[in-house]
Protein backbone atom coordinates (compact mmCIF):
# COMPACT_ATOMS: atom_id res chain seq x y z
CA UNK A 1 0.00 0.00 0.00
CA UNK A 2 1.08 3.57 -0.68
CA UNK A 3 2.24 5.45 2.40
CA UNK A 4 0.29 8.65 1.81
CA UNK A 5 1.63 10.43 4.87
CA UNK A 6 5.16 9.66 3.77
CA UNK A 7 4.34 11.19 0.38
CA UNK A 8 3.06 14.29 2.17
CA UNK A 9 6.24 14.49 4.23
CA UNK A 10 8.37 14.04 1.11
CA UNK A 11 6.51 17.00 -0.44
CA UNK A 12 7.88 19.19 2.34
CA UNK A 13 4.89 19.17 4.72
CA UNK A 14 5.64 18.28 8.35
CA UNK A 15 2.76 16.31 9.88
CA UNK A 16 1.99 17.41 13.43
CA UNK A 17 -0.64 16.16 15.86
CA UNK A 18 -3.12 18.66 17.28
CA UNK A 19 -3.78 16.81 20.53
CA UNK A 20 -2.13 15.58 23.72
CA UNK A 21 -3.18 13.64 26.79
CA UNK A 22 -1.49 11.60 29.47
CA UNK A 23 -3.29 8.50 28.24
CA UNK A 24 -1.79 9.06 24.79
CA UNK A 25 1.62 9.34 26.44
CA UNK A 26 1.41 6.44 28.88
CA UNK A 27 -0.09 4.07 26.30
CA UNK A 28 2.69 4.76 23.82
CA UNK A 29 0.14 6.15 21.36
CA UNK A 30 2.08 9.32 20.65
CA UNK A 31 5.29 7.41 20.03
CA UNK A 32 3.40 5.05 17.73
CA UNK A 33 2.12 7.99 15.68
CA UNK A 34 5.67 9.32 15.49
CA UNK A 35 7.03 5.99 14.30
CA UNK A 36 4.19 4.81 12.06
CA UNK A 37 2.35 7.94 10.87
CA UNK A 38 5.28 10.34 10.38
CA UNK A 39 4.03 12.66 13.13
CA UNK A 40 6.88 15.11 13.74
CA UNK A 41 5.41 17.55 16.26
CA UNK A 42 2.58 18.23 18.70
CA UNK A 43 0.37 21.25 19.36
CA UNK A 44 -1.84 21.80 22.38
CA UNK A 45 -4.28 24.42 23.64
CA UNK A 46 -6.45 24.96 26.75
CA UNK A 47 -9.39 23.07 25.19
CA UNK A 48 -7.23 20.01 24.59
CA UNK A 49 -5.95 20.02 28.16
CA UNK A 50 -9.42 20.50 29.65
CA UNK A 51 -10.65 17.44 27.79
CA UNK A 52 -7.55 15.40 28.62
CA UNK A 53 -7.79 16.07 32.36
CA UNK A 54 -11.42 14.98 32.46
CA UNK A 55 -11.09 11.79 30.46
CA UNK A 56 -8.70 9.63 32.45
CA UNK A 57 -7.61 8.57 35.91
CA UNK A 58 -3.99 9.02 34.86
CA UNK A 59 -3.98 12.44 36.54
CA UNK A 60 -5.41 11.35 39.88
CA UNK A 61 -2.13 10.72 41.68
CA UNK A 62 -0.81 14.14 40.71
CA UNK A 63 -4.09 15.86 41.63
CA UNK A 64 -3.97 14.21 45.06
CA UNK A 65 -0.37 15.33 45.56
CA UNK A 66 -1.21 18.86 44.50
CA UNK A 67 -4.22 18.92 46.80
CA UNK A 68 -2.10 17.64 49.68
CA UNK A 69 0.40 20.43 49.06
CA UNK A 70 -2.42 22.95 49.01
CA UNK A 71 -1.29 24.63 45.80
CA UNK A 72 -3.60 27.14 44.15
CA UNK A 73 -5.39 26.23 40.93
CA UNK A 74 -3.12 28.33 38.70
CA UNK A 75 -0.04 26.44 39.87
CA UNK A 76 -1.89 23.13 39.67
CA UNK A 77 -2.82 23.72 36.04
CA UNK A 78 0.77 24.52 35.15
CA UNK A 79 2.12 21.50 37.02
CA UNK A 80 -0.34 19.19 35.26
CA UNK A 81 0.13 20.59 31.78
CA UNK A 82 3.89 21.04 31.87
CA UNK A 83 4.25 17.46 33.11
CA UNK A 84 2.50 16.22 29.94
CA UNK A 85 4.36 18.59 27.63
CA UNK A 86 7.75 17.67 29.13
CA UNK A 87 6.94 13.99 28.62
CA UNK A 88 5.80 14.67 25.05
CA UNK A 89 9.03 16.55 24.36
CA UNK A 90 10.96 13.46 25.41
CA UNK A 91 8.83 11.24 23.17
CA UNK A 92 9.38 13.55 20.21
CA UNK A 93 13.09 14.02 20.87
CA UNK A 94 14.17 11.58 18.11
CA UNK A 95 12.35 13.75 15.55
CA UNK A 96 14.03 16.83 16.98
CA UNK A 97 17.51 15.29 16.87
CA UNK A 98 16.94 13.76 13.44
CA UNK A 99 15.83 17.05 11.86
CA UNK A 100 18.58 19.27 13.27
CA UNK A 101 16.10 20.83 15.68
CA UNK A 102 13.48 21.75 13.09
CA UNK A 103 10.79 19.21 13.98
CA UNK A 104 10.05 17.19 17.11
CA UNK A 105 8.56 20.27 18.75
CA UNK A 106 5.78 20.33 21.35
CA UNK A 107 3.80 23.51 22.04
CA UNK A 108 2.35 24.87 25.26
CA UNK A 109 0.31 28.07 25.39
CA UNK A 110 0.68 31.09 27.60
CA UNK A 111 -2.40 32.06 29.59
CA UNK A 112 -4.71 33.47 26.87
CA UNK A 113 -6.10 35.99 29.36
CA UNK A 114 -2.77 37.80 28.94
CA UNK A 115 -3.11 38.00 25.16
CA UNK A 116 -3.31 41.80 25.32
CA UNK A 117 -0.56 42.23 27.94
CA UNK A 118 2.89 41.91 26.41
CA UNK A 119 4.82 42.03 29.69
CA UNK A 120 2.77 39.25 31.29
CA UNK A 121 3.04 37.15 28.15
CA UNK A 122 6.84 37.39 28.09
CA UNK A 123 7.09 36.69 31.82
CA UNK A 124 4.95 33.58 31.48
CA UNK A 125 6.81 32.43 28.39
CA UNK A 126 10.06 32.54 30.37
CA UNK A 127 8.47 30.68 33.28
CA UNK A 128 7.08 27.92 31.04
CA UNK A 129 10.42 27.57 29.24
CA UNK A 130 12.09 27.07 32.59
CA UNK A 131 9.41 24.68 33.90
CA UNK A 132 9.44 22.32 30.92
CA UNK A 133 13.20 22.64 30.43
CA UNK A 134 13.39 20.89 27.06
CA UNK A 135 15.09 22.29 23.93
CA UNK A 136 12.27 21.08 21.66
CA UNK A 137 9.58 23.13 23.38
CA UNK A 138 7.53 25.84 21.67
CA UNK A 139 5.82 28.58 23.67
CA UNK A 140 2.53 29.54 22.00
CA UNK A 141 1.84 33.27 21.90
CA UNK A 142 -1.33 34.72 20.31
CA UNK A 143 -0.75 37.09 17.39
CA UNK A 144 -2.63 40.01 18.85
CA UNK A 145 -1.26 43.51 18.32
CA UNK A 146 0.14 43.43 21.85
CA UNK A 147 1.46 39.93 21.23
CA UNK A 148 3.78 41.13 18.46
CA UNK A 149 6.25 42.79 20.82
CA UNK A 150 5.98 39.78 23.16
CA UNK A 151 6.99 37.51 20.27
CA UNK A 152 10.07 39.61 19.58
CA UNK A 153 11.04 39.88 23.25
CA UNK A 154 10.56 36.15 23.88
CA UNK A 155 12.67 35.15 20.87
CA UNK A 156 15.31 37.66 22.00
CA UNK A 157 15.64 35.57 25.18
CA UNK A 158 16.53 32.52 23.08
CA UNK A 159 13.08 30.97 23.58
CA UNK A 160 11.37 29.17 20.69
CA UNK A 161 7.90 30.43 19.79
CA UNK A 162 4.77 29.12 18.09
CA UNK A 163 2.77 32.20 17.09
CA UNK A 164 -0.91 31.24 17.20
CA UNK A 165 -4.27 32.66 16.14
CA UNK A 166 -3.15 34.25 12.88
CA UNK A 167 -6.06 34.84 10.50
CA UNK A 168 -5.14 37.76 8.24
CA UNK A 169 -2.37 38.53 5.78
CA UNK A 170 -1.34 41.87 7.24
CA UNK A 171 -1.07 40.43 10.74
CA UNK A 172 0.95 37.54 9.32
CA UNK A 173 3.40 40.01 7.77
CA UNK A 174 3.69 41.72 11.16
CA UNK A 175 4.37 38.35 12.79
CA UNK A 176 7.23 37.66 10.40
CA UNK A 177 8.63 41.10 11.14
CA UNK A 178 8.42 40.35 14.87
CA UNK A 179 10.25 37.06 14.24
CA UNK A 180 13.10 38.69 12.31
CA UNK A 181 13.49 41.40 14.93
CA UNK A 182 13.50 38.78 17.68
CA UNK A 183 16.25 36.78 16.02
CA UNK A 184 18.32 39.88 15.42
CA UNK A 185 18.06 40.75 19.10
CA UNK A 186 18.78 37.14 20.10
CA UNK A 187 21.95 37.24 18.02
CA UNK A 188 22.96 40.51 19.66
CA UNK A 189 22.30 38.89 23.05
CA UNK A 190 24.70 36.07 22.22
CA UNK A 191 22.17 33.25 21.67
CA UNK A 192 22.82 30.41 19.24
CA UNK A 193 20.27 31.04 16.48
CA UNK A 194 20.39 27.43 15.33
CA UNK A 195 18.72 26.41 18.60
CA UNK A 196 15.79 28.82 18.25
CA UNK A 197 12.74 27.58 16.36
CA UNK A 198 9.46 29.18 15.37
CA UNK A 199 6.28 28.50 13.45
CA UNK A 200 3.48 30.89 12.52
CA UNK A 201 0.09 29.19 13.02
CA UNK A 202 -2.20 30.43 10.27
CA UNK A 203 -5.77 29.30 10.94
CA UNK A 204 -7.69 27.83 8.04
CA UNK A 205 -11.12 26.25 8.50
CA UNK A 206 -12.45 28.98 10.77
CA UNK A 207 -12.06 31.41 7.86
CA UNK A 208 -14.39 29.34 5.71
CA UNK A 209 -16.85 28.97 8.58
CA UNK A 210 -17.13 32.74 9.03
CA UNK A 211 -17.10 33.62 5.33
CA UNK A 212 -19.56 30.88 4.40
CA UNK A 213 -21.97 32.15 7.06
CA UNK A 214 -21.86 35.60 5.47
CA UNK A 215 -22.20 34.23 1.94
CA UNK A 216 -25.23 32.23 2.99
CA UNK A 217 -26.78 35.37 4.45
CA UNK A 218 -26.14 37.28 1.20
CA UNK A 219 -27.94 34.42 -0.51
CA UNK A 220 -27.26 35.08 -4.19
CA UNK A 221 -26.10 32.30 -6.51
CA UNK A 222 -22.86 34.21 -7.07
CA UNK A 223 -22.27 34.39 -3.33
CA UNK A 224 -23.08 30.73 -2.69
CA UNK A 225 -20.68 29.70 -5.46
CA UNK A 226 -17.83 31.16 -3.40
CA UNK A 227 -18.47 29.00 -0.33
CA UNK A 228 -15.47 26.95 0.75
CA UNK A 229 -12.93 28.99 -1.21
CA UNK A 230 -11.81 31.76 1.14
CA UNK A 231 -9.73 29.75 3.61
CA UNK A 232 -7.47 28.06 1.08
CA UNK A 233 -7.03 31.28 -0.89
CA UNK A 234 -6.13 33.15 2.30
CA UNK A 235 -3.50 30.56 3.24
CA UNK A 236 -2.08 30.44 -0.27
CA UNK A 237 -1.53 34.20 -0.24
CA UNK A 238 0.08 33.87 3.19
CA UNK A 239 2.60 31.44 1.70
CA UNK A 240 3.34 33.96 -1.05
CA UNK A 241 4.28 36.49 1.63
CA UNK A 242 6.36 33.85 3.41
CA UNK A 243 8.43 33.17 0.29
CA UNK A 244 9.03 36.89 -0.19
CA UNK A 245 10.20 37.50 3.38
CA UNK A 246 12.39 34.42 3.55
CA UNK A 247 14.20 35.19 0.33
CA UNK A 248 15.14 38.71 1.47
CA UNK A 249 18.68 39.88 2.22
CA UNK A 250 17.63 40.52 5.80
CA UNK A 251 16.69 36.88 6.22
CA UNK A 252 19.78 35.63 4.40
CA UNK A 253 21.98 37.40 6.95
CA UNK A 254 20.20 35.57 9.80
CA UNK A 255 20.33 32.26 7.95
CA UNK A 256 24.08 32.70 7.54
CA UNK A 257 24.25 32.95 11.34
CA UNK A 258 22.51 29.58 11.67
CA UNK A 259 18.84 30.60 11.92
CA UNK A 260 15.99 28.38 10.78
CA UNK A 261 13.04 30.03 8.98
CA UNK A 262 9.74 30.55 10.75
CA UNK A 263 7.63 27.97 8.95
CA UNK A 264 3.96 28.56 8.14
CA UNK A 265 1.84 26.14 10.15
CA UNK A 266 -1.66 25.41 8.87
CA UNK A 267 -3.89 25.19 11.94
CA UNK A 268 -7.57 24.38 12.38
CA UNK A 269 -7.42 21.96 9.46
CA UNK A 270 -10.37 19.73 10.29
CA UNK A 271 -13.35 20.58 8.11
CA UNK A 272 -16.29 22.12 9.93
CA UNK A 273 -18.67 21.65 6.97
CA UNK A 274 -19.48 17.97 6.32
CA UNK A 275 -20.10 18.81 2.67
CA UNK A 276 -16.37 19.47 2.21
CA UNK A 277 -13.79 16.77 1.65
CA UNK A 278 -12.40 15.85 5.07
CA UNK A 279 -8.77 16.37 3.99
CA UNK A 280 -9.28 19.47 1.83
CA UNK A 281 -7.19 21.69 4.13
CA UNK A 282 -4.29 19.27 3.77
CA UNK A 283 -4.49 18.48 0.07
CA UNK A 284 -4.94 22.09 -1.02
CA UNK A 285 -2.11 23.44 1.15
CA UNK A 286 0.87 21.31 0.15
CA UNK A 287 4.03 23.39 -0.09
CA UNK A 288 7.65 22.90 0.84
CA UNK A 289 8.66 24.08 4.29
CA UNK A 290 5.19 24.06 5.84
CA UNK A 291 3.60 22.33 8.82
CA UNK A 292 0.08 20.94 8.94
CA UNK A 293 -1.18 20.23 12.45
CA UNK A 294 -4.14 17.84 12.43
CA UNK A 295 -6.42 16.04 14.85
CA UNK A 296 -5.72 12.31 14.80
CA UNK A 297 -8.90 11.73 12.79
CA UNK A 298 -7.55 13.86 9.93
CA UNK A 299 -4.17 12.12 10.08
CA UNK A 300 -5.88 8.75 9.65
CA UNK A 301 -8.18 10.12 6.95
CA UNK A 302 -5.20 11.36 4.94
CA UNK A 303 -3.40 8.07 5.42
CA UNK A 304 -6.48 6.36 4.01
CA UNK A 305 -7.49 8.55 1.06
CA UNK A 306 -5.39 11.72 0.94
CA UNK A 307 -3.93 12.74 -2.41
CA UNK A 308 -0.49 14.32 -2.60
CA UNK A 309 -0.49 16.11 -5.95
CA UNK A 310 2.75 17.99 -5.50
CA UNK A 311 2.85 21.68 -4.63
CA UNK A 312 -0.75 22.96 -4.55
CA UNK A 313 0.13 26.44 -3.30
CA UNK A 314 2.90 27.99 -5.42
CA UNK A 315 1.43 29.31 -8.65
CA UNK A 316 -2.06 29.67 -7.16
CA UNK A 317 -1.64 33.28 -6.11
CA UNK A 318 -3.52 34.96 -8.98
CA UNK A 319 -6.45 32.60 -8.56
CA UNK A 320 -6.44 33.27 -4.82
CA UNK A 321 -6.49 37.02 -5.40
CA UNK A 322 -9.48 36.55 -7.72
CA UNK A 323 -11.31 34.72 -4.92
CA UNK A 324 -10.75 37.72 -2.67
CA UNK A 325 -11.91 40.12 -5.40
CA UNK A 326 -15.03 38.03 -5.97
CA UNK A 327 -15.79 37.96 -2.24
CA UNK A 328 -15.52 41.74 -2.11
CA UNK A 329 -17.78 42.07 -5.14
CA UNK A 330 -20.61 40.18 -3.45
CA UNK A 331 -20.27 42.18 -0.25
CA UNK A 332 -17.98 40.18 2.04
CA UNK A 333 -15.75 42.49 4.10
CA UNK A 334 -12.65 40.35 4.63
CA UNK A 335 -11.09 42.91 6.99
CA UNK A 336 -14.11 42.53 9.25
CA UNK A 337 -13.99 38.75 8.89
CA UNK A 338 -10.37 38.71 10.09
CA UNK A 339 -11.03 41.11 12.97
CA UNK A 340 -14.00 39.00 14.08
CA UNK A 341 -12.03 35.76 13.95
CA UNK A 342 -9.13 37.19 15.95
CA UNK A 343 -11.43 38.56 18.63
CA UNK A 344 -13.44 35.34 18.84
CA UNK A 345 -10.28 33.22 18.77
CA UNK A 346 -8.85 34.90 21.85
CA UNK A 347 -12.24 34.84 23.58
CA UNK A 348 -12.71 31.12 22.90
CA UNK A 349 -9.32 30.29 24.38
CA UNK A 350 -10.04 32.52 27.38
CA UNK A 351 -13.30 30.61 27.95
CA UNK A 352 -11.50 27.29 27.59
CA UNK A 353 -8.81 28.42 30.01
CA UNK A 354 -11.39 29.41 32.61
CA UNK A 355 -13.17 26.09 32.16
CA UNK A 356 -9.84 24.35 32.62
CA UNK A 357 -9.27 26.28 35.84
CA UNK A 358 -12.80 25.49 37.05
CA UNK A 359 -12.40 21.81 36.25
CA UNK A 360 -9.06 21.55 38.03
CA UNK A 361 -10.51 23.41 41.02
CA UNK A 362 -13.27 20.81 41.32
CA UNK A 363 -10.77 18.00 40.88
CA UNK A 364 -8.49 19.40 43.58
CA UNK A 365 -11.42 19.74 45.96
CA UNK A 366 -12.50 16.18 45.26
CA UNK A 367 -8.95 14.94 45.80
CA UNK A 368 -8.62 16.85 49.05
CA UNK A 369 -11.89 15.44 50.34
CA UNK A 370 -11.17 11.93 49.12
CA UNK A 371 -14.49 11.76 47.27
CA UNK A 372 -13.61 9.35 44.51
CA UNK A 373 -11.88 9.95 41.21
CA UNK A 374 -10.72 13.59 41.21
CA UNK A 375 -10.76 14.10 37.48
CA UNK A 376 -14.42 13.11 37.09
CA UNK A 377 -15.40 16.33 38.81
CA UNK A 378 -14.13 18.26 35.80
CA UNK A 379 -15.94 16.32 33.07
CA UNK A 380 -18.79 18.77 32.53
CA UNK A 381 -16.38 21.67 32.24
CA UNK A 382 -14.25 19.84 29.71
CA UNK A 383 -17.26 18.92 27.56
CA UNK A 384 -18.16 22.56 27.41
CA UNK A 385 -14.58 23.53 26.66
CA UNK A 386 -14.38 20.95 23.89
CA UNK A 387 -17.08 22.84 21.98
CA UNK A 388 -14.77 25.85 21.75
CA UNK A 389 -12.35 23.92 19.49
CA UNK A 390 -9.25 25.27 17.81
CA UNK A 391 -5.64 24.49 17.22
Amino acid sequence: MTDKLNELTAAGVAVWLDDLSRVRLSSGGLDQLRREKHVAGVTTNPTIFAKALSDADEYNWQLRDLATRGVDVEEAVRMLTTYDVRWACDVMRPSYDGSDGVDGRVSIEVDPRSAHDADKTVAEAKALWWLVDRPNLFIKIPATEEGLSAITDTLAEGISVNVTLIFGLDRYSAVMEAFLAGLEQAKANGHDLSKIGSVASFFVSRVDSEVDKRLEKIGSDQAKALKGKAAVANAQLAYERYTEVFSSDRWKALAAAGAHPQRPLWASTSTKNPDYRDVIYVEELIADGTVNTMPESVIHAYADHGETRGDTVTGSYDAARKVFADLESVGVDMADVIATLEREGVEKFEVSWQELLDGVTKSLNAAAQGTGSPNKAATDNAKAADKAGGA
